[in-house]
């Protein structure tokens, strides 16, 4: 459970991580050692151009993939992320063809929980364990080497980061895309394609959200 390098220095791995990482000793936890910083791993600070923060991962065992709204490839999108999708075709035209978005986070979508860990069936469970003191400091660190464009969906997303967008960042804040929030806001807000126009307005290159 070590953090990637590039990573690292962060001041939560120093102050916070080694009381999360003893309470999580000898505790069954998702979505596990090896992909507790997927998110991290797969975009370094340099390579961030666009923010997702959900909340925790997947409580169902064979779910979460350290990604934020991803899921273990083989496995049907949860509704959230189904959501997403129907507004993702309506947005472009196409959604990937499985729930696993790794490829979204190769392209510099920081795809981050504001808690990386949650107990098997209970949802929420890590929340108060200062978890979202390292998803602060991670976007903040993102933001030194560029704009950043933020989907902000939902209460805690919005929580999370609040006070760090600055004026050359874009936020699209909307509700969540859960089934109980999504009509309120979240469909017809097309942030896919929004971001992408703001990635073109500034000379660089488009996410390829639907492949």
């Amino acid at each position: 459970m070590t953090p990637p390098d590039a990573w690292a220095d962060l001041p939560f791995f120093r102050q916070d991580w080694p009381a999360i990482r003893d309470r999580l000793a000898g505790c069954d936890w998702l979505p596990g050692p090896a992909r507790i910083f997927a998110a991290l791993a797969a975009t370094p600070p340099e390579r961030a151009r666009v923010v997702i923060l959900g909340q925790d991962p997947y409580p169902t065992p064979g779910h979460a993939n350290g990604l934020a709204f991803s899921v273990a490839p083989g496995i049907a999108p949860p509704r959230s992320l189904a959501n997403i999708f129907a507004e993702l075709r309506d947005d472009l035209g196409g959604a990937p063809a499985t729930g696993d978005l790794s490829h979204w986070a190769e392209q510099g979508v920081l795809l981050l929980n504001t808690s990386l860990t949650v107990p098997p069936g209970q949802a929420g469970a890590h929340a108060g364990w200062g978890w979202d003191r390292l998803a602060r400091q991670a976007i903040a660190r993102a933001q030194t080497h560029g704009p950043l464009a933020f989907l902000l969906w939902g209460a805690q997303a919005r929580k999370t980061v609040a006070g760090l967008p600055r004026d050359e960042d874009l936020v699209i804040a909307t509700a969540h895309p859960s089934p109980l929030s999504a009509r309120r806001g979240f469909f017809g807000s097309r942030p896919f394609s929004r971001v992408n126009e703001w990635l073109a307005a500034r000379g660089r290159p488009p996410i390829d959200w639907t492949t």
